[in-house]
């Protein structure tokens, strides 16, 4: 009889239901609503109830508690800086759960788990009263409205007097824009005239730049030149080291067959020995063959002489 036995066992072992739990309860605590099975989900209520109630405690040692359990710390500090408001008014019921069918494939019965706020079951109380308070402050604004028609239309007349003035200001600036931009343009046309008369430069000064402008193009080719130079080194050590490396692994896989053959020459020694261990064998089995024949031919000569000594004796009496 299980009495006194409340724990699902769930054709598992403690130490796999334990680790199955503490990830759903870090899952269901991290997008608030999880989809299971109808049995784990029964059980995995007693798991968030518990880790709620440390949530809504608030010391260090709750908070150890449920990093004990929890798998991630973001997910245990969101629980408890939320715990207070979401939870604070109610003790217990903190999970909804929702049957949701069964699983196509083996016709398991799911359902989901998601949390709870308590601000919804005040909200569900509250409604019809809220109803009520509403209906006599919309009669009062109804009232109210003709009058206040009334004060607009006279606040309305000063202010677009204003408006008038304000236009009026607005065009006189646009007047006096356009005139700095018209006497602008006048002396921007004035200008390109008069340096026609710079542009012109003596013929010996054009003589002079001609060898400037020569050095700075060799200068240029140089530079050129040096970088093509450095491309080209730098594409010769890539290639060298390129060849470098395919040698080694070259000499590698040489080694290694090198060291294949020898392992497979000593296994074919190794095979060989125990045939020449065979032979020994049977030679020493057939010696100690021959060896019993000899003692057996040895026993019986002793044992003629033993009689032909008797049948002495007898006629010597």
């Amino acid at each position: 009889m299980r009495h006194r036995k409340a724990v699902l066992k769930l054709n598992r072992t403690p130490s796999h239901r334990k680790a199955m739990f503490r990830n759903m309860v870090t899952s269901l605590f991290k997008y608030e609503r999880i989809q299971t099975t109808g049995a784990k989900a029964k059980e995995l209520r007693r798991w968030a109830d518990h880790l709620i109630t440390l949530a809504k405690r608030g010391d260090l040692h709750a908070r150890r508690q449920a990093l004990a359990i929890v798998r991630e710390k973001d997910v245990v500090h969101k629980l408890f800086e939320q715990a207070a408001e979401r939870y604070g008014s109610v003790s217990g019921g903190y999970t909804r759960i929702v049957k949701l069918g069964y699983r196509p494939g083996d016709a398991a019965p799911i359902s989901l788990v998601e949390l709870i706020y308590s601000q919804d079951t005040k909200k569900k109380k509250t409604k019809k009263k809220k109803a009520k308070a509403d209906a006599a402050p919309k009669k009062a604004a109804a009232a109210s409205k003709p009058a206040a028609d009334e004060k607009k239309k006279e606040s309305a007349k000063p202010k677009a007097a204003k408006a008038d003035e304000k236009k009026a200001a607005e065009v006189k600036t646009a007047k006096a824009s356009e005139k700095q931009t018209k006497a602008k343009s006048k002396d921007d046309k004035a200008k390109p005239a008069a340096k026609p008369a710079s542009k012109k430069k003596p013929a010996g000064d054009e003589k002079e730049e001609k060898p400037v402008k020569a050095a700075a193009a060799k200068k240029k080719a140089a530079k050129r030149k040096t970088k093509k130079k450095a491309t080209r080194k730098k594409a010769k050590k890539k290639a060298k080291k390129k060849v470098a490396k395919r040698k080694t692994k070259k000499k590698a896989k040489k080694k290694v067959a090198k060291r294949k053959t020898k392992k497979k020459a000593t296994k074919r020694k190794a095979k060989k020995k125990p045939a020449k261990r065979k032979t020994k064998k049977k030679a020493t089995k057939r010696k100690a063959k021959k060896k019993p024949a000899k003692r057996k031919t040895k026993k019986k000569a002793t044992k003629r002489k033993a009689k032909k000594k008797k049948a002495t004796r007898r006629k010597k009496r």
